[in-house]
């Protein structure tokens, strides 16, 4: 039996149905990265970056995989993809952004991937659903839990719960 490794991932949208995309992303991921074990409400930001798009609906969730990081990283994009996801500038609006946050406690640090997410310490959009479900884990480079993270947090952006009616536009 191949060993399960427990992974956070955030999934993110601010085009087109965007519940349904995210909908869809977890099956997918389901199917071809591994077993959900808690996902967290949807919650809803302003974007981060590029600010002249729609606003973004986010989810976190925690998974088991049998998936090297890379694996992984290539399942995630081809999932991508098919869900209509085209990559052509950076913090562009997108269908669908699936950002892998943590891989059990692994450092991996390559030219086509990092883990930890470089970012997710300074993004509330992140560290408000990571709270939801995983408030203690800990991010092995900063030896600090997702609660001490978002107490630390200078990002001014607030993250609001959503359910499948969008509140904000």
């Amino acid at each position: 039996m191949s060993k399960r490794n427990k992974i956070y991932l955030l999934t993110g949208a601010n085009l087109g149905d965007r519940f349904g995309t995210l909908e869809q992303a977890n099956q997918h991921l389901e199917e071809r990265v591994g077993n959900i074990l808690k996902a967290s409400h949807f919650y809803e930001t302003a974007p981060w970056g590029e600010v002249d798009q729609p606003n973004y609906l986010n989810q976190a969730l925690e998974l088991e995989t049998a998936l090297s990081p890379r694996q992984l990283l290539s399942v995630v994009l081809e999932i991508e993809k098919e869900l209509g996801r085209t990559r052509r500038r950076k913090w562009e609006a997108r269908v669908i952004d699936i950002d892998i946050l943590f891989y059990t406690n692994k450092i991996v640090d390559v030219q086509e991937l990092t883990i930890p997410h470089p970012h997710l310490h300074r993004r509330n959009f992140v560290l408000v659903p990571m709270l939801e479900i995983a408030p203690y884990k800990k991010h092995p480079i900063f030896k600090k839990t997702i609660e001490e993270l978002y107490l630390e947090s200078v990002d001014t952006l607030d993250v609001f719960i959503v359910d499948e009616v969008s509140s904000m536009q």
